[in-house]
């Protein structure tokens, strides 16, 4: 069965860092790829960064600069660094995979999580 669980959300004042990880099982992580999704109240869900299996990324322009996308296919995990958060960061944050068919830069994931609370304070 396909597993996906992200962990590191939480509360932080404006200006400060969060690092959240996402681990995965169940399909081929290595060739999958990799994005971080989110979503505040009464907004639509938006694509933050992702990850392909080589490596290329891709943030948002909203957190491009401040957020960093890795992953570490040895351990089935995907980070997000966030650093710079403001309150218009707060989110629930959520870990989604796919296969690389059809490309990364798409919102059509496949497996997703169910989500990690980031909150902002000013």
């Amino acid at each position: 069965a396909v597993e996906v669980a992200e962990s590191g959300g939480g509360s932080v004042q404006a200006g400060g860092s969060l690092r959240l990880s996402c681990v995965a099982s169940g399909f081929f992580f290595d060739t999958y790829c990799l994005g971080w999704f989110r979503q505040a109240p009464g907004k639509e869900r938006e694509r933050v960064a992702t990850i392909t299996p080589g490596g290329s990324i891709t943030y948002a322009d909203s957190v491009q600069g401040r957020f960093t996308i890795s992953r570490d296919n040895a351990k089935n995990t995907v980070y997000l660094q966030m650093n710079g958060l403001k309150p218009e960061d707060t989110a629930m944050y959520y870990c989604a995979a796919k296969s690389g068919e059809g490309g990364c830069s798409t919102d059509n994931y496949h497996y997703w999580g169910q989500g990690t609370q980031v909150t902002v304070s000013s």
